[in-house]
């Protein structure tokens, strides 16, 4: 049973194949509504692929998963509206030449024309900027961004931002509409130990609200539920083992990443296909109304789909996303894992 404001997130058997073998295999998962995940293992073992398939961005290949009460791959579009991504390097960039307010209100507009209720447009200018402005402000209090700090106030460009105080404003967008599910890509990323802990602080902030979080790390904490991706061993387990934590630490599940013969394996670029591939797909869904003048949508499957290769993957969720139909539905891709399109990648 899902909180009001986390969503519960399981897998298992997940996994996606791509053009150069498994991206990842064999994820099994199990966090309550309000839980701290982190996805920990090496550059190029699936991680940022994982991250865009259980917030309903990429079609699995194989195996499910469930993310509130919606079935993965079945209700993507469903998974897309209540899973909002923070900061992922190369799908969702904040644009260098806007200035931090500008930043905020283009997130503000973006969630009110795509994820506001309708009604909502029927309220007038003034009472519709006021309830904008609330928004950014608890979305910054949340996010643990003092505008005041900042060398020119809300007038400070992206680009003259340090790394930790452009995470919180990619944070604070992405929580300006109310996500049951919040997704961060490689924290460790141009951070310091010291600035590493103060994201964790705020992630576990941000779940103690009842938000689920889910977050890419070389090296997760201690007190989040760890999923775990790597090369698969010659016993299909992973390399690596669990660390020997303190008692009460929360249990690990595994995911494997395993070689499709020889010459096909999965490579560490499998993680940057996926953003190369994700983010023309966010164009796609930038013009719901276009999309919807074009006629019905067909449910497109893929040559190496596997088992699924029917209707159930695509009709289903075609009837879910109305205006902002899923680009995944296109015939000419190489991999399933791209086929379905970042409908929030605008507007986070």
């Amino acid at each position: 049973m899902d909180s009001p404001h986390g969503a519960a997130v399981k897998a298992e058997d997940f996994g996606l194949k791509g053009p150069r073998g498994w991206a990842f295999r064999g994820i099994g998962l199990d966090a309550a509504p309000g839980s701290l995940i982190a996805v920990e293992g090496p550059s190029g073992s699936g991680r940022t692929c994982l991250l865009l398939a259980l917030t309903g961005r990429m079609k699995p290949t194989e195996g499910h998963a469930e993310v509130g009460r919606h079935r993965l791959p079945k209700k993507m579009a469903a998974v897309r509206r209540i899973a909002a991504l923070g900061p992922v390097p190369g799908v969702n960039d904040l644009d260098q030449s806007l200035t931090v307010a500008e930043q905020l209100r283009e997130g503000a507009l973006l969630q009110r024309h795509y994820g506001a209720p309708i009604r909502s447009l029927l309220r007038s200018r003034a009472e519709r900027r006021a309830t904008a402005t609330a928004r950014i402000e608890a979305a910054l209090d949340a996010a643990g961004l003092d505008l005041a700090t900042l060398p020119k106030a809300e007038r400070t460009t992206v680009r003259d931002l340090e790394r930790l105080e452009s995470v919180r404003l990619s944070v604070a967008i992405a929580l300006l509409g109310s996500p049951q599910l919040l997704a961060l890509d490689d924290l460790d990323i141009k951070l310091s130990d010291t600035e590493r802990t103060e994201v964790w602080a705020l992630l576990r902030s941000i779940a103690a609200r009842g938000t689920t979080v889910l977050a890419v790390c070389s090296e997760a904490p201690a007190d989040a539920v760890v999923l775990r991706t790597g090369p698969a061993a010659d016993d299909g387990a992973p390399d690596a083992k669990p660390p020997g934590g303190a008692a009460g630490t929360p249990k690990v599940t595994w995911g494997t990443r395993a070689d499709d013969g020889a010459g096909t394996g999965a490579g560490a670029g499998q993680d940057a296909d996926a953003k190369a591939e994700a983010e023309p797909a966010a164009k796609a869904e930038a013009e719901p109304d276009v999309k919807k003048a074009s006629g019905p949508k067909t449910a497109g499957t893929k040559k190496d789909s596997g088992p699924k290769k029917d209707a159930d993957t695509g009709a289903e969720d075609g009837a879910e996303t109305g205006p902002g139909t899923d680009a995944g539905t296109t015939d000419n891709d190489d991999t399933k894992g791209a086929d379905d399109a970042l409908a929030e990648a605008g507007r986070a």
